[in-house]
């Protein structure tokens, strides 16, 4: 395993891969030391979350590998299909992924999404429009959606 670490305008990101794919995208409070060997994965998500935060990315395109149960990654997978600037409900994630009642079980994966921004969970709000539930906080949720729609 591998990891850098990004400084972005909405806090610090640490970027995990193995040689070829990315693993996870976390928000972190402090750095530690970045890996010694840097693979060119690494350095592609570095380059396109750079491009992403100018407004000049609208979608991700690296190798990522996703791990969890068969349900999370239908979720997560579904997720990717999100436009740039557009969100979705909790619900209309279950009803894409042909589980309706299975609203709470969605919000329970997108909680436990490890590659954050890549697999837009921020892109997902509730029924009523509010924002709810983001493991990097409401805060940088809002950052993102607003981000977002300012280049759209």
């Amino acid at each position: 395993m591998y990891f850098a670490y990004l400084n972005s305008p909405m806090g610090l990101l640490k970027i995990v891969s193995d040689e070829d794919s990315i693993l996870e995208v976390l928000h972190v409070n402090e750095e530690k030391s970045n890996s010694e060997y840097i693979p060119q994965i690494l350095k592609d998500a570095i380059n396109q979350f750079n491009e992403y935060f100018k407004g000049d990315r609208k979608k991700f395109d690296l190798k990522i590998d996703l791990k969890g149960t068969e349900f999370q990654k239908k979720v997560w997978n579904e997720l990717t299909n999100i436009e740039y600037g557009q969100t979705r409900s909790y619900k209309d994630i279950a009803i894409k992924i042909e589980n309706e009642k299975a609203v709470r079980a969605v919000g329970s994966a997108n909680s436990k999404n490890p590659i954050s921004i890549v697999v837009p969970c921020h892109r997902v709000i509730g029924s009523n429009k509010k924002l709810t539930g983001y493991a990097g906080g409401l805060d940088r949720k809002k950052w993102l959606l607003d981000h977002e729609n300012f280049h759209k």
